[in-house]
């Protein structure tokens, strides 16, 4: 086991109705601000929600909303050219991955005189971020609450992972209700992601006693979301469950790390814009079968507290009811069971799997791995 290193980072808001609250927040950071935020938002209404709390407190700011598929240095380079010509004092996120990524590459370089590339090529900032305020709207954000950013290298479509300074983020607030704007299968293949992240933080090498806790605790909360609670006495609301279950399951990936499934999705999906929760959770009982060779006693105390298998069941009846309930739920939301129904050839999954080779979470997987074991996985999986 890694050695345990805790170091609080944002304060964490999570409730119902928090978005209404974002001005009060922001005010501590200053009085200028940068709203990155997913286009999808204007079309559901959220939007109006954080533009209104910002507006009823007088703050200043303009919204940077011109984010394609992926956050790739392109991006990157405008929303900083905007920022700093506006000279803002902090950068507000609200979104998905992509979006919370633009906004933490913008704090992290705001200051920084050298050119985007030269920080993809490995070197370090050196000056102070602007503070980030974030507001995720999907409930799997495994950066979240670390000090490493995925971008795509514009250049050659590959992830890059940014490496920036501690304490970046500094308030993070889960709102429930921007994830009910969600659709039925878009909130299925995000919920069965998140129980692979927190999988892969407690698998991976770099694992602690404090993320074995926080990842339990993840699955448990994702046990009651997906399924229902097994008692009468817990009337807390699906939507808020799947809120508590993802904070913990980034606060379970930043103190440990994610794993695969996680990194080979993010290959996919910067290289040919395909969903990170579609490809994560088709390769997801993959995994599991894998990590089973190595590390049942801890997959099937996941599957006990998960309520996959019974209490007293052997180890190996456990992981493959574990591998099971996985299967169906992907079957129960009518998601794609192959990687080959996501419209992707053998070959392009190929370079993928060479990508993943190069990114620095190689190191803290499940065990260790070489681009051909992921590529045996995805073969698996296809």
């Amino acid at each position: 086991m890694s050695d345990f290193i805790f170091k609080i980072q944002p304060n964490i808001v999570l409730g119902s109705y928090t978005t209404s609250r974002l001005g009060q927040y922001v005010k501590d950071f200053g009085s200028k601000f940068m709203v990155v935020m997913d286009p999808v938002l204007k079309q559901v209404g959220n939007a109006e929600k954080v533009i209104k709390s910002l507006e009823d407190r007088k703050i200043d700011f303009f919204v940077f909303d011109e984010i394609p598929g992926v956050a790739d240095t392109q991006v990157i380079e405008n929303a900083l050219n905007l920022a700093r010509e506006a000279h803002i004092h902090g950068v507000i996120a609200v979104g998905g991955s992509k979006t919370l990524n633009v906004a933490k590459a913008v704090c992290m370089l705001y200051h920084e005189t050298h050119e985007v590339y030269d920080f993809i090529d490995g070197a370090n900032p050196s000056t102070a971020p602007l503070p980030l305020i974030a507001l995720p709207t999907t409930i799997r954000e495994p950066f979240i609450f670390t000090d490493k950013t995925p971008i795509v290298d514009a250049r050659s479509s590959k992830i890059r992972l940014l490496k920036g300074q501690f304490g970046l983020c500094k308030i993070a607030l889960f709102d429930p209700n921007l994830t009910v704007s969600l659709t039925e299968n878009q909130m299925a293949s995000m919920a069965i992601e998140c129980l692979c992240i927190a999988t892969e933080a407690y698998l991976s090498q770099k694992a602690t006693f404090f993320s074995d806790m926080i990842a339990e605790k993840a699955v448990e909360l994702l046990s009651y979301a997906m399924d229902g609670s097994p008692t009468l006495t817990i009337t807390t609301p699906q939507e808020v469950l799947f809120s508590q279950a993802g904070c913990m399951a980034s606060l379970a990936a930043a103190s440990s790390s994610i794993g695969a499934g996680s990194l080979i999705s993010m290959c996919v999906n910067s290289r040919y814009k395909i969903t990170k929760s579609l490809t994560s959770l088709i390769l997801f009982p993959y995994i599991i079968e894998d990590a089973a060779k190595f590390r049942k006693d801890r997959l099937a105390h996941l599957a006990r507290i998960l309520r996959a298998a019974p209490m007293d069941s052997t180890d190996d009846d456990a992981v493959t009811a574990l591998v099971e309930y996985v299967r169906q739920h992907i079957a129960k939301a009518n998601l794609p069971a192959r990687l080959k129904d996501l419209n992707i050839t053998i070959e392009q999954l190929a370079l993928c799997a060479e990508d993943a080779q190069d990114v620095d979470l190689i190191n803290t997987l499940q065990r260790s791995m070489t681009s051909d074991d992921l590529f045996d996985l995805i073969k698996q999986a296809f």
